[in-house]
């Protein structure tokens, strides 16, 4: 997802409507990143696992069985490689994108409601 907000001397509640909206598809995004790591870590469990059992004698040593497993081990830790580089690309971009909504935010000139303590005026 590359959603960019371009800030300009616009309506700074339509900005920051757009960086909330684009904080929260980066959310999402490092939400997917990490369940592609939870996937990822299996593979290469599991790809660990099924060699340590061919070693050890508890399953037959074949090529299709070790080629299995190297596969697993191979992909699983290209997989959390790069999904590990997406990951931190996304919070950053959204570290970036929250700095800016609370810049905006700040720039506003919030007034307080009722009589300034918290309580409506009657």
């Amino acid at each position: 997802m590359r959603a960019r907000v371009r800030m300009n001397d616009g309506d700074p509640h339509e900005e920051i409507a757009q960086l909330e909206a684009q904080i929260e598809a980066l959310a999402e995004t490092i939400e997917g990143c990490r369940k592609i790591t939870l996937v990822a870590k299996i593979a290469i469990a599991g790809g660990a696992l099924l060699v340590l059992a061919m070693m050890v004698g508890a399953i037959r040593t074949d090529l299709a069985s070790l080629s299995g497993a190297t596969a697993a081990v191979l992909g699983g830790i290209v997989l959390l490689g790069s999904n590990r580089s997406t990951a931190d690309q996304a919070l950053a971009r959204m570290r970036k994108a929250e700095a800016a909504r609370a810049a905006l935010i700040d720039r506003l000139e919030l007034q307080p409601v009722g009589n300034g303590r918290g309580v409506p005026s009657a």
